[in-house]
């Protein structure tokens, strides 16, 4: 139970609150976002493009952001999961614009959102590969990739700043920050992230390291329409040659996503709920659908950033309006220079100690979630070994010349080295469990005949006493029933159109314990049976006793039950146990 939390995801604070917390995950995004899209378009040789990538960047960085607070149908997560660019994306977008220049980049961008929005859809199929231990690995490797940029940033000052003035504005913000998280009131945690920056930037003042001087040069509209690079549609080799860098690089960014969606989903609600891949399939449109407009404009791509998560942890607001009010902020900003400006005065030491408090408790929700979902022997080792690999990746120790040429150095970030071995080490898992056995019907109460005759041969094959058997058989009747049961208060006519397309799988294999079923539906059910299963002991049936009934047999005979929603397939996992065992 999260009681820290003063408003869950739907709840309504005042707006003074709202906008308060806007702009303080606001300034937390677009210190980062500008920073990296400078950096690839310098990187790049495109820097008469700068000014027009920046703004593009953040544009999109808060078109982003607002669509994953407000769902437009399938499109967005409908909580607080703010959009920014990210250091993974800068080796290949420096690449493409020293080949190409800002259209080819546009290009590929364009195109790597469109598979993202393809990757959106079809969730379902990659969610033995995307698993919670890769994107909550992922999420804890996100503050170890940006913590050379962040050592960098402590120590950039003026070179007439005094030695003491980095240490000390640093300090200030740690102190403001840790100090009011640790011993401040509900009301003045709120504004810890605000405090600490204010204090560090009061602090850069006074030794004179503030770039006031910035600010009195940005003009209020410094934008041309011309500037605006358009799309390279020769599709020549440079595109092709590039392609499959931005796809990886992109799919890497999607498991971040995920993570990211899924850890703010974590802390968005008092009491725990199992996870709604619904709401994370949103998530991936909406950051498809963000990059294709940073596509569009010709803007750096942006991904799901996962401080939203530690920001609630932090201030205990969770209210999807904060989304949307950092979202017009960072449009706001994009389009004003002087605005823009006010905050890239901010001293670097100051920006670095408050995103690195943030990244610290960014690690905390990666390891939170894996804890949460249980860690076996496997699952273990898959953790800590792509932890540790992108860990020495991001360090250059491991191999260092031969990583530092091979795709352009992409393997030199964290997330994407130790994703990379996530991902391939999840895949060998699977293709090495015992062979399991499928049953494909109809989802509907007289297919259970069928059903139990092919767990019947299943366990023969391994052969399992009676006890097994019947566990096993019990098991899957009980689950069919229950997934009936919720899909019966959809309404009946939602029912009888899906029961005419609505085709069940049944998936058997052994494991070491005894045995994982998994069915799978094509239409997700009106609730999650996971969490009605964790609520059985807190309150009694109010609608349909029978279903209860069978959520609780299926408690007894099951060991664990995991429910995931995707909008195009129900799947509910049953972990059965051996008796014998």
């Amino acid at each position: 139970m999260n009681t820290g939390l003063r408003y869950e995801a739907n709840g309504t604070p005042s707006t003074w609150l709202v906008l308060g917390q806007g702009a303080q995950v606001a300034v937390l995004t677009i210190s980062p976002t500008v920073l990296l899209a400078a950096v690839a378009f310098r990187a790049g040789g495109a820097a008469q493009y700068l000014l027009w990538g920046v703004f593009a960047t953040v544009l999109c960085s808060g078109v982003g952001t607002i669509l994953q607070a407000v769902r437009f149908g399938r499109i967005g997560a409908g909580y607080c999961v703010l959009a920014g660019t990210s250091a993974i994306f800068v080796p290949v977008c420096a690449t493409a614009l020293a080949s190409g220049g800002p259209a080819l980049l546009a290009t590929l961008v364009t195109a790597v959102a469109l598979l993202q929005i393809a990757v959106s859809t079809r969730l379902s199929l990659v969610r033995r590969l995307l698993t919670p231990a890769v994107t909550g690995t992922v999420i804890m490797l996100a503050p170890v990739s940006v913590m050379p940029s962040l050592a960098g940033l402590l120590n950039q000052t003026p070179p007439e700043a005094p030695e003491a003035a980095a240490p000390v504005c640093a300090l200030v913000t740690l102190a403001l920050i840790v100090g009011i998280g640790l011993k401040g009131g509900p009301v003045l945690r709120l504004w810890a992230p605000v405090i600490g920056v204010g204090g560090g930037a009061v602090a850069g003042a006074l030794f004179g390291i503030y770039d006031t001087q910035r600010v009195a040069e940005a003009p209020w509209i410094g934008l041309s329409v011309a500037e605006w690079p358009g799309l390279d549609l020769a599709f020549g080799p440079e595109f092709w040659a590039l392609l499959p860098a931005f796809a990886f690089v992109s799919l890497v960014a999607v498991t971040r996503s995920i993570g990211s969606a899924v850890a703010t989903q974590r802390v968005s609600w008092r009491r725990p709920l199992a996870v709604d891949y619904r709401a994370v399939q949103g998530g991936i449109a909406a950051e498809g659908a963000g990059n294709l407009l940073a596509g569009l404009t010709g803007g750096a791509p942006n991904t799901a950033y996962p401080i939203a998560a530690s920001a609630i942890e932090l201030t205990g607001v969770a209210a999807r309006r904060v989304g949307v009010a950092a979202g017009a902020i960072l449009i706001l900003v994009a389009g004003v220079p002087k605005v823009l400006a006010v905050v890239l005065a901010i001293p670097n030491p100051v920006v670095a100690a408050a995103i690195g408090m943030v990244m610290a408790l960014v690690f905390v929700v990666g390891l939170r979630q894996l804890m949460r979902e249980g860690l076996d022997y496997s699952t273990g080792l898959i953790v800590g070994v792509s932890f540790w690999v992108g860990v020495g990746f991001q360090a250059q120790l491991v191999f260092p010349d031969i990583v530092g040429d091979f795709a352009g150095g992409l393997l030199g970030n964290g997330m994407v080295a130790g994703g990379a071995t996530a991902i391939l080490l999840t895949l060998a898992l699977n293709l090495t469990q015992p062979r399991s056995r499928r049953f494909a019907g109809r989802a509907e109460a007289a297919e259970l005949a069928n059903m139990q005759a092919f767990i019947d041969a299943f366990a023969d094959r391994r052969n399992w006493g009676a006890a097994m058997k019947q566990r096993l058989a019990a098991a899957a009747e009980e689950a069919l029933a229950a997934v009936l049961a919720s899909e019966a208060t959809e309404g009946e006519e939602r029912v009888d159109a899906a029961r005419e397309v609505r085709r069940l799988q049944l998936t058997v294999r052994g494991t070491s314990a005894g045995a994982t079923l998994e069915l799978v539906t094509a239409v997700a059910s009106a609730e999650n049976l996971q969490d009605r299963i964790a609520l059985l002991a807190e309150e009694p049936a109010e609608d349909d006793p029978m279903r209860d009934v069978s959520l609780r047999l299926l408690r007894h005979f099951a060991s664990s039950v995991r429910h995931q929603q995707f909008h195009d397939a129900d799947v509910l996992t049953v972990q059965v146990d051996n008796p014998q065992t």
